[in-house]
């Protein structure tokens, strides 16, 4: 376990990340399993995360990821199909590959 320091945020490298993701971030710490430390198309992604905070703020961010959720729930989709479906990762996931050069092909962002 280790903590690296990024251009504007913390990168907590084996830190607690839910089961079935490769990592999460909360406000300006991201927080990645050690298998991924090295997977630039995950930090883009959750450096994409570390931005919306800082834009939307604790409140704004928690509200607009949840209500995503929420909202693909309420429709009928299952946990990761909500979960896809969330606008925060849809931009993450957009701007991450943007980012990194990585086109439109898998990632273990998702999960």
């Amino acid at each position: 376990m280790w903590v690296e320091r990024a251009d504007d945020h913390v990168i907590w490298v084996g830190g607690p990340v839910p089961p079935g993701a490769a990592g999460w971030t909360l406000g300006s710490l991201v927080i990645v399993r050690r298998r991924f430390a090295s997977h630039q198309l995950l930090l883009a992604h959750e450096a994409e995360h570390v931005r919306q905070w800082r834009e939307k703020g604790v409140v704004g961010f928690l509200a607009w990821y949840l209500a995503g959720y929420l909202r693909g729930r309420l429709l009928g989709y299952n946990h990761g199909a909500a979960y896809r479906r969330i606008p925060a990762e849809i931009q993450a996931d957009w701007r991450s590959r943007r980012a990194t050069g990585m086109g439109a092909t898998g990632s273990p962002c998702s999960g």
